[in-house]
């Protein structure tokens, strides 16, 4: 038996509406380098690095109470996308003058990060978090 993990990569992909903003809010924006880039006769796909990868499954309870935790009332849907960065209070101001409504500026958390979520290109909710060093 190999000790080499059954999944390799987890890759999200989000059909969003208006494909160029959302390309120009998570690449030039955020900051996400581009992997490729592909296009077919009707459309296109760029693949964007997202650093390590995880997957967060939460029941419905805890996920009310992070979305208290981070914004004060249940706002999520059943997908909410969260960022690790190095300082949540400049990369949110970036996000917001490029168009990302603010739900909740930088918060800290029970579990020692400062939070802060927005609704983003795309249809999508983010958490844009950083972890702090001391409580």
């Amino acid at each position: 038996m190999s000790d080499e993990p059954a999944v390799r990569e987890l890759r999200l992909v989000v059909t969003a509406a208006d494909y160029d903003e959302a390309l120009r809010f998570y690449r030039d924006v955020l900051g996400l380098p581009e992997r490729a880039a592909y296009s077919s006769p009707g459309g296109r796909v760029t693949i964007l690095e997202a650093g390590r990868a995880t997957l967060e499954l939460t029941d419905p309870g805890h996920a009310a109470f992070i979305d208290d935790v981070e914004v004060g009332h249940r706002v999520a849907g059943h997908i909410r996308i969260a960022f690790e960065v190095g300082d949540s209070a400049t990369a949110t101001a970036k996000l917001a003058a490029a168009g990302a409504e603010v739900l909740a500026e930088p918060r800290r958390t029970p579990w020692n990060s400062l939070n802060s979520r927005l609704e983003a290109p795309g249809a999508l909710q983010l958490t844009l978090f950083e972890e702090l060093d001391t409580p």
